[in-house]
């Protein structure tokens, strides 16, 4: 019954800290989207309206909270990119689906993208998150998880696992660079972007056939 009793306890007390966990991603998140790259620990500690040694305890450190915003939206953003891979289309539409899902997601919240991928300059007297150090990651994971969708349903001949792998990575930094060249000077619209780099990547990929057993791309 004393064990019963605690390990209740123990699953109460883990729910608790991870309900608080979401709130305080929540706060930061809505200063996130108010001041993008000049988000602060300051101001995201004053909007859970706790002190930032609280919000240490929660995350570690600057990075942790840095990671766990960035795990919260790469997340979001590959099950939407997932979603669109697998529509019921042609190969072309579907290609054309994904580079727009990206692109629309970040143009929809462009202050989420920049605090991701933008560093900015310290601002009362709280340094800066260190976004360098924490991007490139994202857009590895991003980068493995397409070459993933790749080699699982395109017939790319010998050496299919290594060049997925090169097309996956090469197709993720296409995006990132022409979706920030994009979203900050805005020279075309989402459409004529999409269809350009849709050209772009269409020769290969057009001609290569579905992978035997795969859910056909």
């Amino acid at each position: 019954m004393v064990t019963t009793q605690r390990t209740d306890q123990r699953a109460d007390q883990q729910s608790a800290a991870e309900r608080r966990r979401r709130e305080l991603l929540e706060a930061a998140d809505r200063v996130v989207l108010r001041d993008g790259p000049g988000a602060s620990m300051n101001a995201i500690a004053a909007e859970a309206g706790i002190t930032k040694p609280i919000l240490y305890r929660h995350f570690g450190d600057k990075g942790g909270l840095y990671a766990a915003l960035a795990t919260r939206h790469t997340d979001a953003l590959l099950s939407s990119l997932r979603a669109a891979l697998d529509a019921p289309a042609e190969r072309r539409e579907r290609v054309e689906s994904t580079l727009d899902t990206y692109l629309a997601a970040i143009e929809a919240r462009p202050q989420v993208y920049r605090f991701l991928m933008h560093p900015a300059e310290a601002s009362s007297g709280d340094s800066g998150f260190d976004v360098g150090r924490h991007s490139a990651p994202l857009l590895r994971r991003m980068g493995e998880e397409l070459a993933e969708v790749i080699e699982e349903r395109v017939d790319l001949g010998p050496g299919s696992q290594q060049l997925a792998r090169v097309w996956g990575h090469g197709i993720v930094g296409m995006m990132h660079a022409a979706g920030d060249w994009w979203l900050g000077e805005r020279p075309c619209t989402r459409a004529e972007l999409v269809r350009s780099l849709a050209d772009l990547l269409w020769g290969r990929l057009a001609a290569a056939g579905d992978k035997a057993g795969g859910p056909g791309f």
